[in-house]
């Protein structure tokens, strides 16, 4: 097995990606340092806590509990050995804005029961819908997502070919939906995922039916004190692993090259052999370094199709919200419009689709005896103007909507109120523009169309994260932190 014994490697950013790479590197040996821009380790996956209320302050749903086992698994742990877990149930909610509501539960039965009495046929169309979604997970999973295939000549192997027949590659997810289900709400059932990816059902790849396999077989959970939990298993198995972590220390320069690289920052300058940036694709190119050794250029950025912002309301109420699941959906019954609100005709959304995470449902340590801690979520366009007055009318806009569509009036019983939108996002994670989650999945943006792991330009230099292989959410950056570090073994590795 190749070791990286004596080799120093910088990790820039502890989103999931960063922590991934950093526990991986230090497992094969090698001295690493990850350096943060802001007060608390994990990205995106930050903590808000106030006057008793803890929030996760971005993902917040625990799907593909397989990958965090492979994850620990590697270094002989498993995750109950950090967190534990809760099965929800249900799953999650949705409040549709005429007034239905559907629960779906870990129950496939009773599941299939309820898309019944939308269509006839339906609930068999969703077995079989989901046959074809477990087989795309599994080889998927398999030969396309823990194999890094980021190059065309990966792609162009017998073998590959084999593994690819019968899966749904080509076409999007609206055309694949539609081949199972008529009735308007069964699709957007099965699509209501892709905002997870940073897409809508007509720019999506049809191969991310494979979501509807993890949704409703894999299963929706909790962990212990929510996504941030998580991340303090993560940097808890860092530690014992020797990963050294530094807060508060954004990179403002990296210069040198392989064996012998400056990275600069306000604590001063860290020295390595190799680098690993888990900050931004972009801020890393443009701002971290000098135009000869970027691998893109400004008008590279500016052409691609960003995956949604957010308009968020972190939110302490008095009592509970009985209405509400631990995860619940609100979503129009034409929800077209919203989508083009976010990649044709960027606007505040008018009739938003949006999302409620209520974790005190689950887990009483989130907030005060006798109040509930949750969020809401809308997706919005990445680069909108995003203003103090915006915010507050647009505020007003989403709990009154909350109020018509769930019953929950939540207005007179906040005692605990932050936003953060794409100004924030844009602030302090350096996302371009303030996208939420990165470059969206597009069927021209998927597998080897996504930035490349290795730097185009500078030896040594390394990417992980949502813009890399493969992709957006969580797990998947869980696994781009193992791709990472296995690339820099596979080059250095003795």
């Amino acid at each position: 097995m190749k070791s990286l014994a004596g080799e120093s490697v910088v990790v820039i950013g502890s989103g999931v990606g960063g922590l991934s790479s950093a526990c991986y590197l230090a497992g094969a040996g090698a001295d690493v340092r990850v350096i943060e821009k802001n007060e608390q380790l994990g990205g995106r996956a930050s903590v808000l806590e106030v006057d008793g209320f803890r929030f996760d302050m971005g993902p917040s749903w625990y799907l593909m509990p397989d990958v965090f086992e492979r994850f620990f698994g590697h270094f002989d742990r498993t995750p109950t050995d950090y967190y534990e877990l809760t099965h929800l149930d249900p799953h999650y909610r949705i409040f549709f804005k005429d007034g239905d509501r559907v629960d779906i539960t870990p129950n496939l039965e009773r599941t299939k029961r309820r898309f019944e009495a939308y269509e006839d046929g339906a609930g068999e169309a969703l077995e079989r819908y989901l046959e074809k979604s477990e087989l795309n997970y599994e080889v998927g999973m398999k030969h396309f997502v823990y194999e890094d295939r980021s190059r065309l000549r990966d792609f162009l192997d017998l073998d590959v070919a084999r593994q690819a027949r019968g899966l749904s590659l080509l076409g999007s997810m609206q055309g694949h939906v539609e081949n199972y289900f008529e009735h308007p709400k069964l699709q957007q059932i099965m699509q209501y995922t892709l905002v997870f990816l940073g897409g809508s059902p007509r720019n999506t790849p049809a191969l991310y039916n494979l979501m509807s396999h993890v949704d409703f077989n894999l299963g929706v959970w909790y962990p212990e004190e929510g996504l941030g939990g998580v991340i303090d298993g993560m940097v808890e198995l860092g530690t014992e692993l020797g990963v050294e972590y530094v807060t508060d220390c954004p990179a403002t320069e990296i210069k040198g090259r392989e064996g012998g690289f400056l990275v600069e920052s306000p604590k001063g300058d860290l020295e390595a052999d190799f680098v690993v940036s888990n900050a931004d694709y972009a801020h890393t190119e443009q701002e971290l370094l000098p135009p000869e050794k970027r691998g893109y250029d400004a008008d590279y950025w500016a052409s691609r199709t960003y995956a949604p912002s957010a308009f968020l309301c972190y939110l302490g109420v008095e009592g509970d919200v009985e209405e509400l699941a631990h995860h619940t959906l609100v979503l129009p019954t034409e929800w077209e419009e919203h989508f083009a609100q976010i990649f044709d005709e960027p606007a505040w959304p008018d009739d938003p689709a949006y999302y409620l995470c209520v974790p005190s449902k689950t887990d009483d340590a989130v907030a005060p005896e006798g109040h509930s801690n949750l969020f809401v979520l809308v997706p919005i366009a990445p680069g909108l103007e995003d203003t103090p007055e915006v915010r507050a009318e647009y505020r007003d806009l989403v709990l009154a909507d909350v109020a018509e569509h769930t019953g929950v009036d939540l207005r007179d019983r906040i005692v605990v109120e932050e936003t953060f939108s794409v100004e924030d996002f844009a602030d302090r994670y350096n996302s371009f523009r303030g996208t939420a989650l990165g470059m969206a999945h597009t069927l021209r943006q998927t597998a080897l169309f996504r930035p490349p792991r290795r730097s185009k330009a500078v030896d040594g230099l390394y990417f992980a994260g949502s813009y890399t292989t493969p992709g957006i959410g969580v797990p998947m950056c869980l696994i781009s932190g193992e791709l990472t570090a296995e690339a820099v073994l596979e080059d250095h590795g003795a």
